[in-house]
C-alpha cells in the first residue's frame, strides 16, 4: 500500500509544502535570507518527520491488511495486533475481537453442520428398521398359501410398524420446529390433573390390557404454560415407563405446588436406570442399557425440549424403590 496513493496524504505533503514557502517568503521580508534558509530547513524536518509517521502508520496498516488476508484465506485462526496505544491499536483491538467471533461462529456452524448431518444419519437408521420389517412382512403376505391365522398376524405386525414408523416421523417433525423456533408456546394457567388425564388417556387400554395400574396423586395444583405440548411432554414419560414396567406393574404420578414451582413426578416400578445411563438420557437417539427393543431414544429429548422453552426443567433417577423417576419443575418465574 502506497502512502501517496491516499489523497488525504496528498493534501497533507502539500500542505505543509505551501505553509514551508509561505513562511520563507515571509521571513525574507522580515528577515532576510537566514530567516528564509532557517524556515526552510525547519519546514523540511517537519515535512519530513510527518512522511516517517505516516509511512510507519501506513506500514502498520499494510500488516493489518495482510494479516487480515491470511486469516480469510484460513492460513491464520486469528488476528493478531500490536499491544501500542492509540487509534490504530483500537482498531487492531476491534478487527481482533471481530475475527475471534467470525471464528467462534465458523467452529459452532461447522459443529451443528456434523451435529445435523449425524442427526439425518440416525433419523435414516431409526427409519429403516420398520421399513426393513415392513417389507420383509409384505412379501410374506404374498404367498398364496398362507393361512388365515398367519396372515393375520402378519397383518396386525405390519400396522404395528406403520404406527411406530408414524410416531417417529410425527416426533421429529416436532423436534425439527422445536429447533427451528417456529413452535408459539401459550403461556395460561394448566390444572395439573387436566394435564395428566389429557397425557394419560392414550395409554390408559394399552396399561389395562398388561395388567398395569396408574396411581395419581395430584390436587388442584397448577403452572403456567402450554397445556397440548406439555401433554406431549408427560405422555412420553408415561411411554417410557409403560416400556420398562412389567406387567402388572404401577406408574405413579405426583403434583406439589410450591411458591418457586410446581414439580410433578413420574416414577415407575420396573428395574431403573443404569448408572452410567442417567447424564446421556435426554440426548437425542440415546437408547439406555436397559432399552427396551422398540425404544428409538427420542421420546425423552423431546420432552426435554419442551419443557425447557417452557421455563421448566426436568431431571431423571432412580427411586429408592428401585424403578425409574422422573422430575419436572416448572418455575414461576424465569431460572
Amino acid at each position: 500500500m502506497h502512502m501517496l496513493r491516499n489523497r488525504e496524504v496528498r493534501v497533507q505533503l502539500t500542505l505543509c509544502i505551501v505553509l514551508t514557502v509561505v513562511f520563507a517568503i515571509a521571513a525574507f521580508f522580515a528577515a532576510g535570507w537566514a530567516a528564509v534558509v532557517l524556515v526552510l530547513v525547519l519546514g523540511a524536518v517537519l515535512t519530513g518527520a510527518d512522511l516517517a509517521f505516516l509511512r510507519k502508520r501506513y506500514a502498520r496498516l499494510t500488516e493489518m491488511s495482510r494479516s487480515i488476508d491470511r486469516v480469510l484465506h484460513g492460513k491464520e485462526s486469528i488476528f493478531e495486533g500490536s499491544g501500542d496505544e492509540g487509534e490504530l491499536a483500537i482498531l487492531q483491538s476491534e478487527i481482533q475481537k471481530m475475527t475471534v467471533k467470525l471464528r467462534e461462529q465458523s467452529d459452532m456452524l461447522l459443529s451443528e453442520k456434523v451435529r445435523l448431518t449425524d442427526a439425518i444419519a440416525d433419523m435414516f437408521h431409526q427409519m429403516r428398521t420398520p421399513l426393513t420389517s415392513m417389507n420383509i412382512q409384505l412379501s410374506l403376505l404374498e404367498a398364496e398359501d398362507l393361512d388365515y391365522e398367519k396372515r393375520v398376524e402378519l397383518t396386525r405386525a405390519l400396522k404395528k410398524q406403520i404406527d411406530r414408523l408414524q410416531w417417529l416421523t410425527e416426533t421429529l417433525l416436532k423436534m425439527s420446529k422445536l429447533d427451528a423456533g417456529t413452535v408459539e408456546f401459550q403461556s395460561v394457567p394448566v390444572k395439573v390433573r387436566t394435564l395428566v388425564n389429557k397425557a394419560a388417556g392414550p395409554f390408559l387400554i394399552p396399561m389395562e390390557l398388561k395388567g398395569m395400574q396408574l396411581i395419581v396423586n395430584v390436587k388442584d395444583e397448577q403452572f403456567t404454560g402450554d397445556l397440548s405440548w406439555s401433554a406431549e411432554a408427560l405422555g412420553n414419560l408415561i411411554k417410557n415407563c409403560m416400556e420398562h414396567t412389567p406387567e402388572g406393574g404401577t406408574i405413579t404420578i405426583d403434583a406439589e405446588e410450591t411458591a418457586i414451582f410446581t414439580r410433578i413426578t413420574v416414577e415407575d416400578s420396573g428395574a431403573g436406570f443404569d448408572p452410567s445411563d442417567i447424564p446421556h438420557l435426554f440426548e437425542r437417539f440415546y437408547r439406555g442399557s436397559n432399552a427396551s427393543s422398540e425404544s428409538i431414544g427420542i421420546g425423552l429429548a423431546l420432552c426435554r425440549a419442551i419443557i425447557v422453552r417452557q421455563n421448566g426443567t426436568i431431571t431423571a433417577e432412580n427411586a429408592p424403590s428401585g424403578g425409574a423417576r422422573f422430575v419436572i419443575k416448572f418455575y414461576k418465574s424465569v431460572v
